[in-house]
């Protein structure tokens, strides 16, 4: 079954066993919120909170003192790495920033022998939920790779996978977006895109069809891909994810999804032995708690749905 909405990811995963979240910093109210509502609704079990032992205690209603086990820290450094550990240590099953500096956050994820990295790339992954498509649509990398290589790009598809086979996306039609339909060498984009469709054409990337160069419109819209000669394309149209060609171009998309396509959105770092949540400061409990849903799919999607 292909999940279409937050909603239906959330009735799907039900009954399944709840995630044990590691919280860097968990001294925020937003983090606290998020982690409430996901127990109360059964995606979170147990849970490891680091930071501020006092503050943390002040936040956290008194039916979960003992249900969440608190690790004091005395700045973002030492939160993040025992947050970490904790994941490390078999404590926990996913990452989550709290009131921690991203950097330090993101230093302990990939530290060479204490931190999560599993993939040469790390890579943010925006899931929306908007009127004006009828499915949820992924954005990446809108978060933390400036201007990826082809080879990071080829990593970056290769991590949304677990995603989406968790949401029974599969194959999952990648678009690969650039500013023209033709393969041009003055535009680098345009040629890593054609690059890795001919890839996956040749299975080269898994359970992922990739098309492009397209632009937006083509990756989203039949009629735009129709007006263009690009109908008979397996993507076009019809995409899932939207790879993007820079890091700007990503985060001004999602952006002007949230502001402009009344879209809900969720966010995850993929690439690491376990999702990681790295939420903005402007994010409230809301995302916070998309964002657990999403590491509750990719869970389902590497235990094969």
């Amino acid at each position: 079954m292909v999940i279409r909405s937050f909603a239906a990811l959330q009735a799907a995963l039900a009954g399944r066993p709840p995630l044990c979240p590691a919280v860097a910093g968990a001294e925020d109210p937003a983090v606290i919120e998020a982690l409430v509502a996901a127990a109360e609704a059964g995606l979170v079990g147990e849970a490891v909170l680091t930071g501020d032992a006092s503050a943390i205690r002040r936040l956290l209603p008194v039916a979960f003192a003992g249900r969440f086990r608190i690790e004091p820290a005395t700045s973002a450094t030492e939160a993040a790495a025992l947050a970490v550990a904790a994941i490390r240590a078999g404590d926990a099953d996913v990452l989550v920033k709290g009131q921690v500096d991203s950097a330090a956050y993101l230093r302990a994820v990939v530290a060479r022998d204490t931190g999560l990295r599993a993939s040469e790339v790390l890579s943010n992954l925006t899931l929306a939920e908007m009127p004006s498509v009828p499915r949820l649509i992924g954005a990446t990398d809108n978060g933390i790779v400036p201007l990826p290589t082809l080879a990071q790009k080829r990593a970056i598809i290769r991590n949304a996978v677990p995603l989406f086979r968790g949401l029974g996306v599969v194959p999952l039609r990648v678009a690969a977006i650039a500013a023209s339909e033709k393969v041009s060498p003055g535009q680098p984009a345009t040629v890593d895109a054609a690059a890795l469709a001919a890839e996956a054409a040749e299975g080269a990337l898994g359970e992922v069809l990739v098309d492009g160069p397209f632009g937006y419109d083509v990756a989203l819209s039949a009629e735009a891909a129709a007006k263009k000669g690009l109908a008979g394309s397996p993507v076009a149209g019809q995409a899932d994810l939207i790879l993007f060609p820079s890091i700007e171009a990503g985060n001004a998309t999602v952006k002007a999804w949230k502001l402009h396509g009344q879209a809900r959105t969720a966010s995850i770092v993929l690439g690491a032995s376990v999702p990681v949540l790295l939420n903005s400061r402007a994010d409230g409990a809301e995302q916070r708690r998309l964002g657990l849903l999403l590491a509750a799919a990719i869970r389902a999607g590497q235990a094969g749905g």
